[in-house]
């Protein structure tokens, strides 16, 4: 089973960029699908971006256009680079990973990170 540790959030004003990283050790990313879901305060965790084995790229409407999510198989880290950043986005980001071709439900997930907070202000 992989183990997966994210890194890289705090707060920033609304406009700004945020790269979180997520380290994986155990097993090698390129043979997950990756996914990164968040959960903001008294909501349930939802779907953000998800990378598949092959490569190809799935994400929630709400970010399109605004995130992106790239693999680094030498460092086996999975990057969520997040621009233009909104109050809205303010929440716990996780890293999760997949024995499934591709996956947009967290019960999909099997390993799952600690989490990050990203925290947007207006």
């Amino acid at each position: 089973q992989v183990q997966l540790v994210e890194s890289g959030g705090g707060l920033v004003q609304a406009g700004g960029s945020l790269r979180l990283s997520c380290a994986a050790s155990g097993r090698t990313v390129s043979t997950y699908a990756m996914g990164w879901f968040r959960q903001a305060p008294g909501k349930e965790r939802e779907f953000v971006i998800v990378i598949t084995r092959s490569g190809s790229t799935y994400y929630t409407d709400s970010v399109k256009g605004r995130f992106t999510i790239s693999r680094d198989n030498a460092k086996n880290t999975v990057y969520l680079q997040m621009n233009n950043l909104k109050p809205e986005d303010t929440a716990v980001y996780y890293c999760a990973a997949s024995s499934m071709a591709w996956s947009r439900r967290s019960a999909d997930f099997g390993s799952w990170g600690q989490g990050t907070q990203v925290t947007v202000s207006s």
